[in-house]
């Protein structure tokens, strides 16, 4: 695609775009100037630097992100936070199965264990 199908297709600006591939956070196009051809790997670099901004991290905390890998951190609640692959940051993806498999887990971390055999409360000593 050239550079207005992609523009059209992110919603971002040619400037903007230009920025973000002179920055680094996108790939040159193929092809060259002459005959600049982006493709769905330019789409997912935008989308993915958009919600990391969108997320309130400046161009230098998603630069460092991006070169020295890591996880990027979303808070979910006081104390909880995802953590997610900046490679998988802005992909379209089905969050049907994953929030499904993520309430598990949090319904696991946050199980009562009313029958763990070192349960604090049955050690306590009674009161007096």
């Amino acid at each position: 695609m050239n550079l207005r199908e992609l523009t059209s297709l992110t919603g971002i600006a040619e400037r903007q775009i230009r920025y973000l591939i002179a920055e680094g956070f996108v790939d040159p196009p193929r092809g060259g100037r002459a005959h600049a051809d982006y493709g769905e790997d330019h789409v997912a670099a935008i989308r993915r630097y958009a919600v990391l901004r969108d997320a309130g991290l400046p161009p230098a905390a998603i630069r460092l992100l991006l070169t020295n890998g890591g996880s990027v951190p979303f808070p979910v609640a006081p104390g909880i936070a995802l953590l997610i692959d900046p490679a998988l940051v802005g992909q379209r993806r089905d969050v049907t199965a994953l929030a499904a498999r993520l309430g598990q887990v949090l319904e696991n971390v946050f199980q009562e264990t009313t029958d763990a055999p070192n349960d604090a409360r049955s050690h306590a000593d009674p009161p007096s």
